[in-house]
């Protein structure tokens, strides 16, 4: 899934174990269209079946608490698919519907039942967290050219489709101008704020908010 999304945890038990995992579940019932003399997404009719329930288990998990607190949890590793017959444990999803991720604080004890075709667990144990900046559409050709640009800037799957020099604009000392130009097209009006780690260069943090508030996810 690309942006991926990032999460920071606090309040674990530093001497528990638990499990980290996230679903992604429908927000409506609805389909959509991109409506590009509008930019604009719009209702297309009822929403596709439902398909079988898929959980990405973070491949860190079980850890302790103390491990999981000290560090930024990274989902870049999970995968979509539109397949509805995929036997690779990707989490399948309807292109064109809008999604909302969910992360899932497992405590060990009470994830004994966790599964990736399987809906999560639930329990004195199990915690989920949604954020409504997080909400995408599901599409198979992205909609929005900065988003394309950006993917084959800086996803490792889009090397071949770089280009030298526009690397190295993105590098020179213009990129901070560039930065806020590119969010001020993807997100105006934006007043929501992110807390971003210490030491982040300027890129990484326009990356930060963009794994949040993305409106279209590759599948």
């Amino acid at each position: 899934m690309f942006p991926a999304m990032r999460v920071k945890i606090s309040g674990l038990d530093p001497h528990q174990q638990y499990y980290i995992a996230m679903d992604i579940v429908p927000v409506d019932n609805k389909r959509y269209r991109y409506v590009y003399h509008s930019s604009k997404w719009m209702v297309a009719g009822n929403a596709d079946s439902p398909v079988p329930p898929r959980v990405y288990i973070h491949p860190d998990s079980p850890a302790s608490g103390e491990t999981w607190m000290r560090q930024v949890i990274s989902f870049d590793k999970l995968k979509l698919t539109n397949n509805e017959l995929d036997d690779q444990g990707h989490i399948i999803l309807h292109s064109m519907h809008k999604y909302q991720p969910r992360v899932h604080v497992i405590r060990k004890d009470c994830g004994d039942d966790l599964s990736p075709v399987k809906p999560i667990p639930s329990g004195e144990g199990v915690k989920a967290f949604s954020f409504p900046e997080t909400v995408f559409t599901t599409v198979t050709a992205y909609q929005n050219q900065q988003i394309t640009r950006l993917k084959i800037d800086r996803n490792p799957f889009a090397k071949g489709f770089r280009d030298s020099g526009r690397n190295r604009q993105v590098c020179s000392n213009s990129a901070g101008q560039q930065e806020r130009l590119l969010l001020k097209s993807l997100f105006p009006g934006q007043r929501h704020k992110l807390q971003i780690p210490d030491g982040t260069g300027s890129f990484g943090r326009v990356l930060r908010l963009l794994e949040t508030f993305t409106e279209d996810t590759y599948i």
